[in-house]
């Protein structure tokens, strides 16, 4: 049985079978709502109002047919928001016509995402190139077939090239007619000098690629014009599977539980791809057809999952991929939108989570060429963590994303307009002031409207703010000798530092930083903490000489204030850098040069992969990298900060 559903404020309207939960309703008609946990109940960001059952005048549900109020929405849900009708999304079936309300804070935003970093120096050598030949038209004579003679013309002209090459299906389609056509004066696109991708009319030097990386939460890309190296324009979007939960473990847990959970996720990625396509390519005025390569990285997940592989055993120990090495697939087989012949390279994983992305951020950064010991921490829903030097590089991956980017966080949020994204506390007062994404200048409670909540970067300055004024202690717990009107204990008795008075809020409420949100934070950063001294350990030594933030979320990190955390070991904070998205510029540069594809291949197999889990030591480094910044390690770089913070 089919009933009505009426979504407010937008007023949008629609039909879905009886017995659908309203987030099954909202993935259906598009309607942005919020749910980091895939659905599951446990993450509270899906709350919705039910106004009205449209047969009845008023807003009473006690005796309609909805699903009764479950225990996990009784734990999550206050008892006044029980009393006016809020339900969890995922949690709510739709038994009757009616009307739902979506908060403003339960909406996603578009996120705010960095999308490139500073270019490395390589030799710029493609995987396609374009060759203009022209031929002379068959006779009694010569009748060679019409490949043969496109062939024989390429490598009398061209005679650097391999004298095997080949052509694709498609292209052996059309060539005929096209070669007649032409008059014999055609374009040939050669894919690595030894299979024709594609022939054109006349002669057309436009050649175009596509580097992405296909992030769990983001999705970068950018279009490359291959003759030359130049980046043309890039856009990026969130990643639709965010629907199916925030973290890599649900998405998996989705593909295994449903019998077309897989399907379903492989097809909402390639649709996403294939719009990025057409919204690079209309940029310049150009077809997608006019994409001849392309180049994607992703961590070990999101590869699975993009090229349609099982990623089942990937969330059971030993966490073994499918495929280690890295692919070359047609890109029609994916259903990807580019030229009919062209490929879709994908970079090697390295082991476990730690994928393509992490492989394409070694080449980028190169540490594994340096003589110093450099750690790079790649901070995204899912951490990547390198250490090494060209002796030798270790690598691991560690559960960081879901509490830093605010999915477990009671105000947290993405990135987007509104949150808040730095923090200062005064010494004196306590009084918070703050920067908000949308606006260039920084405020204080009185003069801001609007705010909504607060991502990655202020949740780690306000943690880092509030331990540097004494709000919270080494351990993570409040000072309950402070009397400030911010710090009280909210409804549920638990102890909260409020950074916005609601009358500076656009959703109603108070924003706060929680005793829960604390610990959370704690337990986030010492798990990349304790990735990071394992890996320390791997070389034997306890000091870093060079620390590269990269990822978006990294780039918007006041990096004094992840070390006064802890959330990396000590470093001269002059040999911290922060590089943006190196994943994305690892994928360019092995777009622009098969040389790097080279490379990647062999730094995978090089570098030394770690899972934490099976490590003996691991425990004990995370529960010792609970406190703040740390229960043992010396902090040097910072001294003078923890020495001002009263014990």
């Amino acid at each position: 049985m089919q009933v009505n559903v009426i979504f407010q404020p937008t007023g949008y309207r629609g039909k879905i079978c009886s017995g659908k939960t309203i987030l099954e309703a909202c993935q259906k008609f598009g309607i942005n709502l919020e749910s980091p946990c895939g659905g599951n109940g446990t993450c509270g960001k899906c709350k919705v109002k039910l106004e009205k059952i449209l047969c009845n005048k008023e807003s009473d549900f006690s005796n309609s047919s909805i699903s009764p109020i479950t225990e996990k929405e009784r734990e999550i849900l206050t008892k006044e928001e029980q009393l006016q009708n809020f339900r969890l999304a995922c949690c709510t079936k739709i038994t009757e016509d009616m009307v739902i309300f979506v908060p403003e804070k339960s909406e996603k935003g578009k996120q705010r995402i960095l999308e490139t970093s500073g270019s490395k120096l390589f030799h710029l050598n493609p995987g396609v190139k374009k060759y203009y030949i022209e031929l002379k038209s068959p006779t009694l004579e010569d009748c060679r077939d019409d490949f043969t003679r496109v062939k024989d013309a390429l490598l009398h002209k061209y005679r650097n090239l391999e004298k095997h090459i080949s052509m694709d299906y498609k292209v052996m389609q059309t060539l005929s007619s096209l070669l007649r056509k032409e008059k014999y004066k055609i374009t040939v696109t050669l894919w690595m000098d030894k299979e024709i991708i594609s022939v054109e009319p006349g002669f057309n030097e436009n050649i175009y690629g596509v580097a992405m990386d296909v992030g769990t939460t983001t999705i970068a890309a950018a279009l490359c014009d291959l003759s030359s190296g130049e980046v043309i324009t890039q856009t990026s979007s969130l990643n639709p599977q965010i629907i199916y939960g925030e973290d890599i473990l649900s998405r998996i847990s989705h593909c295994s539980i449903n019998k077309n959970g897989l399907e379903e996720m492989h097809s909402l990625i390639i649709k996403e791809i294939n719009k990025l396509l057409e919204e690079l390519a209309a940029s310049i005025n150009r077809n997608v057809n006019q994409i001849y390569d392309m180049v994607i990285v992703f961590n070990t997940a999101m590869h699975h999952i993009a090229l349609n592989i099982n990623p089942e055993y990937l969330g059971q120990s030993p966490f073994t991929p499918v495929i280690s090495q890295g692919l070359n697939i047609k890109a029609r087989e994916l259903d990807i939108n580019i030229c009919k012949g062209a490929y879709m390279y994908s970079l090697p994983i390295e082991g476990g989570f730690v994928g393509s992305d992490n492989v394409s951020v070694l080449i980028s950064q190169e540490i594994h060429k340096q003589d110093k010991m450099l750690m790079i921490i790649d901070i995204g829903t899912n951490g990547e963590i390198d250490f090494g030097n060209r002796e030798g590089v270790f690598s691991t991956s560690c559960a960081t994303g879901p509490a830093l980017e605010g999915a477990q966080m009671k105000y947290g949020m993405r990135a987007v307009t509104g949150a808040i994204e730095r923090v200062k506390i005064n010494s004196l007062s306590l009084e918070a002031d703050f920067k908000v994404i949308g606006e260039d200048k920084w405020n204080n409670t009185a003069e801001v409207g609007g705010v909504k909540g607060i991502c990655g970067s202020g949740i780690i300055d306000a943690v880092a703010e509030m331990y540097k004024n004494s709000i919270i202690g080494k351990d993570g717990t409040f000072n309950k000798k402070i009397v400030c009107p911010r710090i009280r204990r909210d409804e549920e008795g638990r102890m909260e530092y409020v950074l916005v008075w609601r009358r500076h809020t656009s959703i109603g409420e108070d924003i706060s930083i929680t005793q829960k949100d604390v610990r959370a934070v704690q337990l986030a950063k010492s798990a990349l903490y304790a990735g990071a001294k394992m890996l320390m350990k791997k070389r034997n030594v306890d000091s870093v000489e060079g620390v590269i933030l990269a990822g978006a979320f990294g780039s918007y990190i006041n990096k004094e204030n992840a070390l006064v955390i802890g959330l990396f070991p000590d470093c001269d904070l002059n040999n911290v850098v922060v590089v943006g998205n190196a994943a994305g510029e690892g994928a360019k540069i092995a777009l622009l040069s098969t040389d790097k594809r080279t490379e990647a291949e062999e730094v995978a197999k090089d570098v030394q992969f770690m899972e934490c889990a099976a490590e003996k030591d691991f425990e004990m480094e995370f529960y010792n990298a609970m406190n703040f910044p740390h229960s043992e390690d010396e902090f040097p770089h910072i001294k003078h900060i923890l020495d001002s913070i009263s014990k």
